[in-house]
């Protein structure tokens, strides 16, 4: 069994308070397919989804983006296409609020991964070089073997995005996958 984790694809992170914009628009109906994929094959879909509470001064991320994400409001919905998806399969799929840029900080991802006895674990979500890449770090540092999806990630920095997938790759070990682009 595998795990497909889908990092912070919400309207907040697509077209909101700290958008990607076109690059995660574009990425929309790949996320729904792999998350749809994943759940018919039996395997287990996360959303790991970044709540943040309004006006708190202490959180690391309040002195480097705007607010974001915040609980209780729409900004925290999965974005387009997901959002179907999540709806249709909402007893399929853990939903995990998570407040660092990695999945496993702070998170009980790493103990729901070792009880199902997951080993490997896919990466979708935004942002490529922020928290796909942080939780792939962590997974990494966990023993984990890594995918990332290729063509289900993005960034609002095109740089840090090639940057991050070359570093999945390079210093990873992950394997990166993209549809188009066939296996060698």
């Amino acid at each position: 069994m595998k795990a497909l984790i889908v990092i912070d694809f919400t309207y907040d992170f697509v077209v909101g308070k700290l958008p990607v914009g076109q690059p995660a628009i574009q990425i929309e109906d790949r996320i729904a397919e792999l998350t749809e994929q994943f759940i018919q094959n039996g395997d287990w879909v996360v959303m790991a989804v970044d709540a943040h509470d309004e006006n708190d001064p202490f959180h690391p991320e309040s002195k480097l983006f705007p607010v974001h994400n915040v609980r209780g409001t729409t900004g925290r919905n999965l974005y387009g296409k997901l959002n179907d998806t999540y709806k249709n399969y909402e007893k399929d799929i853990y939903w995990m609020d998570k407040v660092r840029y990695s999945a496993f900080c702070g998170t009980d991802l790493d103990l729901q991964l070792r009880a199902r006895g997951i080993r490997e674990i896919h990466l979708a979500g935004v942002c490529t070089d922020i928290c796909v890449l942080h939780t792939a770090i962590d997974g990494y540092n966990r023993g984990y073997s890594l995918a990332v999806h290729e063509d289900a990630v993005a960034s609002f920095n095109p740089e840090g995005h090639r940057w991050a997938v070359g570093h999945f790759q390079a210093t990873l070990g992950a394997e990166v996958l993209n549809q188009s682009r066939p296996k060698k």
